[in-house]
């Protein structure tokens, strides 16, 4: 078992004593839990309760994690999906699982465990049998991957590297507003894990694409990403259309790997939500038995525009 913090611990008890549906937000990296703070709003408005579990030993504010860099080190896949597995536990019932870039990957891991009854990936970082490496993607990592010894490392991004590989589709003026805000630093290791995954058989970036209870899935990509291209998040797709479940596939046109944070952040929320609105109805319901400690529990049609 992970440590769960006291807000984390509060988040449970509360969506356990509200009877509302849960719906388990994961950050990827360079952002935090509070990354999600809007996208919490408008999926409680509409009858929803939320959770944005932390990566274990995150700060809480941007403020510390800036004073505190050297804490985002180390941490590993397979940590931080066993830290959202057993947060998910704790619920009273299945949730719907939303997450962004690494935190796309990390959710289709932990909907390929059986821990959702729903999912969105936003962006995902690839995994295992994704084959796809385009060059801006290649960039978009250098920081990282360019030195071996970031693999046990924090990393922080300048405001040009967050700039290409976040905010490429935001004004200046904008971009300069998003990385104030947001950006923390980040652990090396999951992106030497995502980049080996396809030459390390016992790799911990892997999906389970096929199995029955994965429930069905959203992959969003935003048009012109660099981080998270069509040509990755497509692949992606295309591993997870093997599964039983629904699958489907949505691009946003002219945004990039800040899609859910930037001020167009409503637009890939709203599409998000409709989904789990469908799949995960918002209503109360008798809650099913919560998920046991080993719990093994679309249409491609990239040239449609968003409604």
């Amino acid at each position: 078992m992970t440590t769960i913090t006291p807000r984390e611990r509060r988040e449970i008890d509360c969506a356990n004593a509200s009877g509302a549906q849960p719906v388990v937000f994961v950050h990827g990296l360079w952002l935090l839990a509070s990354s999600w703070d809007r996208w919490r709003a408008l999926f409680e408005e509409s009858g929803y309760t939320t959770l944005a579990p932390s990566w274990p030993d995150d700060p809480e504010t941007v403020a510390e994690a800036r004073e505190h860099p050297e804490v985002f080190a180390h941490k590993r896949v397979e940590q931080v999906t066993e830290h959202f597995a057993d947060v998910i536990r704790q619920l009273g019932t299945l949730p719907a699982i939303v997450g962004h870039s690494f935190g796309g990957l990390l959710t289709q891991r932990l909907a390929g465990q059986g821990f959702a009854t729903a999912s969105v990936a936003i962006d995902p970082a690839p995994f295992r049998g994704v084959l796809p490496l385009p060059f801006s993607a290649l960039k978009a990592a250098l920081p990282v991957l360019g030195n071996p010894a970031n693999y046990n490392r924090a990393v922080t991004l300048t405001f040009e590297q967050f700039r290409f590989a976040f905010a490429n589709a935001a004004s200046e003026e904008e971009a300069h507003r998003l990385y104030e805000t947001y950006a923390v630093a980040a652990p090396g290791v999951p992106l030497f894990q995502a980049a080996t995954a396809n030459l390390n058989p016992w790799t911990a970036a892997k999906v389970d694409t096929t199995n029955p209870d994965r429930g069905p899935l959203l992959i969003i990509s935003g048009e012109k990403d660099h981080t998270v291209p069509w040509a990755i998040a497509h692949a992606s797709y295309k591993r997870q259309r093997r599964n039983p479940g629904i699958t489907e596939i949505r691009e946003v046109p002219n945004r990039g790997h800040s899609l859910t944070i930037d001020s167009g952040w409503r637009e890939v929320a709203e599409i998000a939500l409709a989904f789990v609105k469908q799949h995960h109805p918002a209503r109360a319901v008798e809650a099913a038995p919560a998920a046991p400690a080993g719990a093994r529990l679309g249409d491609e049609r990239r040239d449609e525009p968003i409604p």
